[in-house]
């Protein structure tokens, strides 16, 4: 698996001899959990089960709440609350959902700023990166159907403001949208549209993730170095990694249970805190909130979307260049999805010959800046568009597509990086071998 010379299964009873030559689950299983996984991963490698977790709870708690969910205008929002408050458990469960969503975002991004630091995108991982960077994409549309469902002032109104983007598309915009909500405004087509995609994309995502970790699986992990294991012989392999099972599996189940702490904490203190109070009103047509804010999980791109308006001069000029076919609305709607896809292009943008950011020391003050970048980008798309604010957000979105489309390839020019480690077991042996007598004594905890 991966091409890492490592113990494969073999069955002992007739029974496992059986079953392998007929369903070979069991030797898949043991595969997976024996892979051999470099030694040296820290703990910012725990997210993926978060993510695997936080998806499965989603699924899970989802199926519960459509028992009682009716998805019609008139009983939508009046049966989330007689979920809330006559089905037994059904604040719990309609609050881990809820809050679920939160979760699993922050444990994506924690997950990608990770693999852009470490450099996880690069070769042989493309393919494993273009797949995580779907579904980012599926897990935004599935949360926003989702933040339909409720059928609250902020989710009616929410819908309105992000399906009217689909008709600024030049052309056949008005088609789309019209396609899109099944009639010529947010109604009961839409909520039935949102309501099924809600419920049937999940279970896409979840094979979208079992193909991503038999992706990585496949070239095997990336680590802090960027290192590859060596790969000439079990015993050189060895040496570089330790089984999947049980080092990192417990690792990563005490670091989920921490989490799980908090997440817990959150749902049983202040379930509410990250949502939005207008949605607790019933939709009503006719009284427009006095501003739009969708989760935050989407105030980033959100901000992008709102940054480049009419007064931009880039948008005037490609407007005018446009012949007025990209107005600033699609112009709007190109950028934030443009957003997602220059990152999504990182692996052939990226031009440095080192993997990981730990070895790169300019490489290290650009990214900290994109970190923060992000995060401005979050605060101000929650703020009203006017005043100071849009200047933040478009000085924002405009590091973002800087850092992809110029740091990255200057940086693999400019940049004199520092030299890594010959191999993982040398990066491993200088952070955590135990000392004797002052030096460091080389060791494998597998042995």
């Amino acid at each position: 698996m991966g091409g890492i010379p490592h113990d494969h299964y073999e069955p002992s009873s007739d029974f496992e001899k059986g079953m392998q030559k007929r369903l070979p689950i069991i030797g898949l299983l043991h595969d997976t959990l024996m892979i051999p996984t470099p030694k040296n991963l820290n703990w910012m490698w725990i997210w993926g089960i978060v993510l695997t977790f936080a998806l499965v709870m989603q699924i899970v708690t989802g199926i519960v709440l459509v028992m009682h969910y009716v998805p019609h205008v008139d009983m939508a929002f009046s049966s989330v609350e007689h979920i809330m408050r006559d089905v037994n458990g059904g604040a719990m469960i309609r609050y881990f959902h809820m809050n679920g969503a939160s979760l699993m975002f922050f444990a994506m991004y924690m997950h990608i700023f990770r693999s852009l630091y470490y450099g996880s995108y690069k070769a042989p991982r493309e393919v494993t990166w273009i797949l995580g960077s779907l579904m980012m994409v599926l897990m935004m549309g599935i949360a926003f159907m989702g933040y339909v469902l409720p059928w609250g002032q902020m989710s009616f109104h929410g819908t309105a403001v992000i399906t009217g983007l689909f008709g600024a598309i030049p052309f056949v915009g008005e088609a789309v949208q019209t396609w899109l909500l099944g009639a010529g405004a947010v109604g009961q087509p839409a909520l039935n549209r949102f309501f099924s995609l809600h419920y049937l994309l999940p279970f896409i995502l979840l094979g979208l993730t079992i193909l991503h970790i038999w992706a990585f699986h496949t070239t095997g992990n990336n680590n802090p170095t960027g290192v590859e294991v060596r790969r000439t012989s079990k015993e050189e392999a060895q040496k570089d990694t330790l089984p999947f099972w049980p080092y990192f599996v417990i690792k990563d189940l005490f670091a989920l249970a921490i989490i799980l702490v908090v997440f817990v904490a959150i749902v049983g203190f202040m379930p509410n805190y990250l949502g939005h109070p207008d949605n607790y009103i019933p939709a009503n047509p006719l009284a427009t909130p006095s501003h739009i804010v969708p989760e935050w999980y989407l105030l980033p791109f959100y901000a992008i979307l709102r940054a480049f308006d009419s007064e931009v001069w880039l948008v005037i000029a490609v407007e005018f260049l446009s012949f007025g076919i990209i107005d600033a609305k699609f112009f709007g709607v190109i950028a934030m999805f443009g957003a997602i896809v220059v990152m999504a292009l990182a692996p052939w943008l990226d031009t440095s010959s080192v993997r990981s950011g730990r070895y790169r020391p300019m490489f290290k003050w650009w990214f900290a800046l994109l970190v923060v970048d992000f995060i401005v980008l979050m605060w101000v798309g929650a703020r009203p568009a006017e005043g100071i604010y849009p200047y933040i957000a478009l000085l924002g979105a405009t590091y973002w597509f800087a850092y992809f489309l110029v740091v990255l390839p200057l940086l693999g020019v400019l940049e004199k990086p520092l030299t890594p480690p010959d191999t993982i077991e040398e990066d491993f042996n200088a952070h955590y071998a135990p000392k004797v007598g002052g030096t460091k004594t080389i060791v494998n905890p597998a042995e």
